[in-house]
């Protein structure tokens, strides 16, 4: 019986495995190079939609050539011996030089993408320093006086210049809807420049090998229009609201300056803390532990009592513990908006 039950879904798992690669190709994707929001991404999508088409056409010239050359001159029963033929002028110039013109039509497309995608923003771009730590994103504004982290606010249709370098080892900076690949090296500055033409929330991540939470290390893009982008930074400027007295915000203050929280987090006229994100204003963002988890109260209830149990290697210590009050930390931590 059990032998009959396999058998008979063999083939059906047969057909489920052929069917794998078309399901594979639904959607939707929010990380899709193919579908481009921004200046950068859709020079790097023309480029790519040139080079396929060269590489069709060299394809189904190369497969038409060699099928007529297998059915034109296949053995055949009776046939004479073939000819022999020392060399072919026309032929040999003809394939030196077809592929030497494909070359330049893909060569000149690609040094000028190259070059239009090198970096530089004109002098009234908004300038953000993005900085790629162990593993989360930190993003200042120098014009604006404003620090985040792992979800950067971007205004529409607008010029941006992002200056990307690293705290600790090399990472590096993709939002593939929004900008190619760009590596964040210790001491060393690179930069991507762009100009997005849609509002919306874009994804990205760390897309270089960075060690054991390489993978945790997403980010959020948030494009929006002039006026949601000067609310954003109107909000942002703002210090940390003030806690009314006797409340559970209040202990939760004590409860962060009185443990080892402030050492390593800034708030804003509370703690200036410089290893983990700054948390002025945490209780805005949409999304805690570099992306990972939604910023509700349950999961940040979990993250502060023990973030290493949750995000590999994080370097956050666990918090729970005797005298601790976790329920304090996170209404105050929620407060920050």
């Amino acid at each position: 019986m059990t032998g009959g039950v396999y058998f008979a879904a063999v083939p059906r798992l047969k057909w489920s495995l052929w069917l794998l690669p078309a399901l594979a190709c639904r959607g939707p994707f929010p990380q899709s190079t193919l579908d481009p929001r921004s200046d950068f991404s859709a020079a790097i999508d023309g480029l790519f939609t040139n080079i396929f088409w060269w590489a069709l056409f060299v394809f189904v010239v190369v497969e038409s050539l060699l099928l007529f050359a297998i059915i034109r001159y296949r053995a055949r029963p009776g046939a004479p011996e073939p000819k022999p033929l020392h060399g072919h002028t026309a032929l040999e110039i003809g394939w030196t030089l077809a592929p030497a013109l494909i070359l330049v039509f893909i060569a000149v497309p690609t040094i000028r993408t190259i070059f239009a995608t090198a970096g530089h923003a004109p002098p009234s771009a908004l300038r953000v320093e993005v900085i790629g730590h162990q593993w989360w994103w930190e993003f200042r504004y120098p014009s604006l006086g404003i620090t985040t982290a792992n979800e950067l606010h971007l205004p529409e249709s607008t010029p941006v210049q992002l200056d990307l370098s690293s705290a600790d080892i090399i990472h590096s900076f993709w939002v593939p809807r929004l900008g190619g690949k760009r590596d964040l090296t210790p001491g060393h500055v690179t930069r991507i420049a762009f100009r997005s033409d849609s509002a919306g929330e874009y994804l990205g991540q760390c897309a270089e090998f960075c060690g054991v939470s390489h993978a945790n290390m997403r980010l959020r893009v948030f494009i929006q229009n002039d006026s949601t982008f000067q609310a954003w930074v109107t909000r942002q400027r703002a210090g940390a609201p003030p806690e009314r007295s006797g409340s559970i915000e209040e202990r939760g203050r004590q409860e962060f300056v009185g443990h080892a929280c402030f050492a390593c987090h800034t708030i804003a006229g509370v703690s200036r803390g410089t290893l983990g994100p700054d948390l002025t204003h945490v209780g805005s963002r949409t999304t805690i532990g570099s992306g990972l988890f939604p910023n509700t109260t349950d999961w940040l209830k979990r993250w502060v009592a023990d973030a290493p149990a949750l995000k590999p290697g994080a370097l956050m210590p666990p918090q729970a513990g005797p005298g601790v009050d976790i329920d304090a930390i996170v209404a105050y931590l929620q407060s920050l908006k």
